[in-house]
């Protein structure tokens, strides 16, 4: 085999931003702190405080390979670990602070965590698990030595206070091809949570990646409002992507309510929002109950879950928002598809546009998708056919942190668990999650289908359609809605808008309205609560 004639590259995530210190020093970082101040800093200060921090975890004893934890907010002090725990060779684990103490205190364990640091506000949380934790030796909160709570934490300290006499001139390693760089768990939905570890260097081709042109559309002076969690799949590699082009992160920490984000938009003039449909529902609610509308704003990149027909019409029609879809999973870095505005849509009509924006959208490169039978056997990307989606790539997972099997076939393909569609351009279309697909009477109805049918409804805020127990059919659908307006909705209406797409047996036999819906950590109906609430409804 003939090599090529180019250097080695070892990659780190450090290199990241000490590019943005070189090149974009000035750009800023603005983060909602608990206390409600507004904190400024910029891509130099942050790269300083990383390596303080990279330092005095070295000075400490702890090594390349060793797992570090956050349970924070978005803030710039987070967005320091997120470099100085990686960039030293040790593995930033990012904690979901709305875990059940079961789940959290299993996880931390698996992980084998050795510092936790943690924003005030959570430290009651750790107090109450600490003394189920095996292996963590410290803990670390994010504020200045005088605002720090009292607290039954052994070992614990401020972070002002512990970097305070770290290097800021430390040289970052140089680190295996394949070095760990990050840690998150997926929800575990079923049985214990999963862990999946990210490499420096898939971590650094997702961001370059996702930021293309015909991926998330990143423009160098964009103002970005970063809402999705950073406990969540990395932010969705907003923290590097944000770095690369020197893009204004702002971060709004605890202030999630939509008066909070819509002040945030408008005093940091906020061009791109990254988030999932249960924000934008607030952001929406509070524009459309004061008459205002997002100035500043012109496209919002939406995850976590599926995107509604009304949602995208709102943001285009009355804020001239571009809603931007994107799919993926933790064990995917998470981005996999995204669905950009393309020369074609300006010549459709809204309904033709919408109709191809509610998709999950075309792979970004490096992914590659099929859909295929339950005997394995390619399917067409036709539109029609359905099956189950496989992945991979070189951000998506092999195995499962210390497991010993690996999560894909001998050929590299990770099955993702949704059943799906690809038409002939290329987009595909998640049909539904494996486990939520309803069968009544050995005929399969798409849950997903039957949401977005009843979303398209105006004073329709929330739905979800779960399979339930029927003595009859083995299962049939049961639709709860959460109406705009805190009403009822006529039955009727909402049958007109299934039977466009639905025989008049795949319908819900039921439809209960209600407050809310049940959400998880990150932004998901729990659909596994709906069932276990209702499972004997219809019995």
């Amino acid at each position: 085999m003939l090599l090529g004639d180019m250097q080695d590259w070892k990659p780190n995530v450090a290199s990241i931003i000490e590019y943005a210190a070189d090149i974009y020093p000035e750009s800023e970082v603005v983060s909602k702190l608990v206390s409600g101040e507004v904190h400024r800093t910029n891509y130099k200060e942050v790269c300083v405080r990383s390596r303080k921090l990279a330092s005095k975890l070295s000075q400490d004893g702890y090594k390349q390979g060793d797992v570090i934890a956050t349970l924070a907010l978005n803030t710039y002090r987070h967005l320091e670990a997120y470099y100085g725990v990686s960039g030293m060779g040790a593995v930033v684990h990012t904690l979901n602070f709305r875990l059940h103490p079961e789940q959290a205190v299993y996880i931390i364990n698996h992980a084998e965590d050795k510092v936790i640091f943690v924003e005030a506000p959570f430290v009651p949380i750790l107090e109450a698990l600490q003394e189920n934790l095996s292996t963590v030796e410290k803990y670390i909160v994010f504020c200045n030595k005088d605002e720090m709570p009292e607290t039954s934490l052994k070992n614990c300290l401020s972070y002002e206070e512990y970097i305070e006499d770290g290097d800021e001139n430390f040289v970052w390693p140089d680190l295996p091809d394949n070095a760990a760089c990050g840690l998150c768990y997926t929800s575990g939905t079923t049985g214990n949570p999963k862990g999946v570890l990210y490499s420096h260097k898939s971590t650094i081709l997702h961001a370059i990646s996702a930021a293309g042109p015909k991926a998330l559309k990143i423009e160098g002076d964009d103002s970005v409002l970063m809402v999705v969690p950073m406990f969540h799949v990395m932010a969705w590699g907003v923290p590097y992507y944000g770095a690369i082009y020197g893009l204004k992160i702002v971060m709004p920490g605890m202030a999630m309510d939509g008066e909070s984000l819509y002040e945030m938009c408008k005093e940091e003039k906020v061009t791109l929002a990254f988030g999932v449909p249960t924000v934008w529902m607030q952001l929406l609610g509070y524009c459309r109950e004061n008459n205002v509308v997002l100035e500043s704003m012109n496209s919002t990149v939406i995850g976590g879950s599926a995107v509604t027909v009304a949602m995208i019409k709102e943001f285009d029609q009355v804020h001239g928002v571009t809603v931007l879809q994107g799919w993926g999973m933790t064990e995917m870095s998470p981005l996999g598809t995204t669905n950009f505005p393309t020369p074609e849509m300006e010549e459709m009509s809204d309904d033709e546009k919408y109709a191809i924006q509610v998709k999950a959208g075309k792979p970004v490169f490096g992914v590659e998708m099929k859909i295929v039978d339950s005997d394995g056997n390619t399917l067409p990307n036709d539109g029609k056919a359905s099956g189950s989606l496989l992945v991979r790539g070189p951000w998506i997972i092999k195995k499962y942190f210390k497991a010993e099997e690996d999560a894909v076939d001998k050929d590299g393909w990770f099955d993702t668990g949704d059943i799906s569609s690809i038409d002939p351009d290329g987009y595909m279309s998640i049909v539904d999650r494996e486990k939520d697909v309803i069968k009544s009477g050995g005929e399969w109805i798409s849950s997903i289908d039957v949401e977005n049918a009843v979303a398209s409804h105006p004073d329709v805020m929330q739905t979800a359609v779960v399979g339930i127990p029927h003595p009859k059919w083995d299962e049939r659908p049961l639709l709860f809605v959460v109406s705009n307006s805190g009403n009822e909705i006529n039955r009727e209406e909402l049958d007109e808008l299934m039977l466009k797409k639905f025989e008049k047996w795949q319908l819900p036999d039921q439809v209960v309205f209600l407050k809310e819906l049940p959400i998880g950590a990150t932004g998901k109906v729990k659909k596994i609560d709906l069932r276990e609430e209702y499972k004997e409804h219809y019995m």
